[in-house]
């Protein structure tokens, strides 16, 4: 078998055009933009319309990505969809896609890991670019969460927001230098422990309640979890590859919460400067927010080229991970 590496070829993003701000929920509901702001970060968060739907935003954050790689849904064989709020049951929002951007070869799946989702989408379509089952996949994270928000929770409902993010990832011959100087995906690190559903999840499902129900949450674990766990997963990461917070470039979390994303990036001794932080102009977007953050982050031309990112995440589950890459 032939050495590949994936390589992100390509980057794209979509938010919705509707932005509800603090001040507005503070119009619905006992809160305020100071009482947000100091504990989560957050100003404001993109919704999507009426009838505006998670394939929607990801076939656009999937068109852009496409533009940036300058290929067409033709060149592409795989499509893997991260989400939680998929458009149905069934089919797979990433056959919906597959179907709209009008590609009728290849394979197109979801993977569901809540928050995390994107980490655990880029491992599996990793997997299968390396191993020659593929060779070029649109990989995306997708979520309209304000679809199973309680609006009079003012404990989850000022958290969440919508968008899209997308990347295409190419399998390419492995170059002789090493394999952490290289440009491509590094390696990744899965976990998750069931035992910890409660502190994250939703009141509902098809086979329990046959409804989505709203999606709850225990704040002040959940951050414990989030700080301990993912510094774990990423300095483990780190480690395998013989690396520390000083060789990363940059470090793109998922958007949570702004106090987790500094309490991590201290305790890995990362700098301030290098975290990319879109939380207060997007709140979280789950499987969305890393890849909608890198997106942003290229785009204002932070991360360029041979820039080296540590990605991480952690979801309802609770699950897990983190991601090394080399733009």
């Amino acid at each position: 078998m032939t050495n590949r590496v994936t390589r992100i070829s390509g980057s794209g993003s979509y938010l919705p055009d509707r932005i509800l701000t603090n001040d507005e929920l503070a119009a619905q509901i006992d809160t305020s933009d100071a009482w947000i702001r100091e504990r989560t970060g957050i100003a404001q968060r993109h919704i999507a319309a009426e009838g505006q739907t998670t394939s929607d935003l990801g076939v656009e954050a999937a068109r852009r990505a496409l533009d940036d790689a300058g290929l067409t849904i033709a060149d592409i064989d795989l499509i893997v969809v991260a989400t939680t709020t998929p458009d149905f049951v069934f089919p797979s929002t990433a056959t919906v896609i597959q179907a709209r951007l009008g590609m009728d070869h290849g394979a197109a799946f979801d993977v569901q890991a809540v928050c995390s989702g994107f980490v655990y989408a880029l491992s599996v379509t990793d997997a299968l670019l390396k191993t020659g089952q593929h060779k070029r996949a649109l990989l995306i994270g997708a979520e309209t969460m304000s679809r199973i928000l309680n609006w009079e929770d003012r404990s989850t409902c000022v958290l969440f927001g919508d968008g899209a993010g997308a990347w295409v990832l190419s399998a390419e011959e492995a170059s002789p230098e090493a394999a952490d100087r290289q440009p491509g995906v590094i390696g990744s690190y899965l976990r998750s422990d069931g035992r910890l559903k409660e502190l994250l999840h939703t009141t509902g499902g098809p086979s329990s309640t046959r409804s989505s129900g709203y999606l709850v949450m225990q704040g002040n674990a959940v951050f414990r979890h989030a700080v301990v766990n993912i510094s774990e997963a990423m300095t483990t990461l780190m480690r395998q590859h013989g690396l520390t917070g000083e060789d990363v470039d940059w470090f793109v979390p998922h958007q949570a919460n702004q106090r987790i994303l500094e309490a991590v990036a201290k305790r890995l001794g990362i700098a301030s400067g290098k975290v990319i932080s879109t939380v207060a102009n997007h709140g979280n977007t789950s499987a969305a927010s890393v890849p909608l953050a890198f997106d942003v982050a290229v785009q204002d031309g932070r991360i360029k080229r041979g820039d080296l990112c540590l990605l991480e995440a952690l979801g309802g589950g609770l699950t897990w991970g983190s991601a090394l890459v080399r733009y």
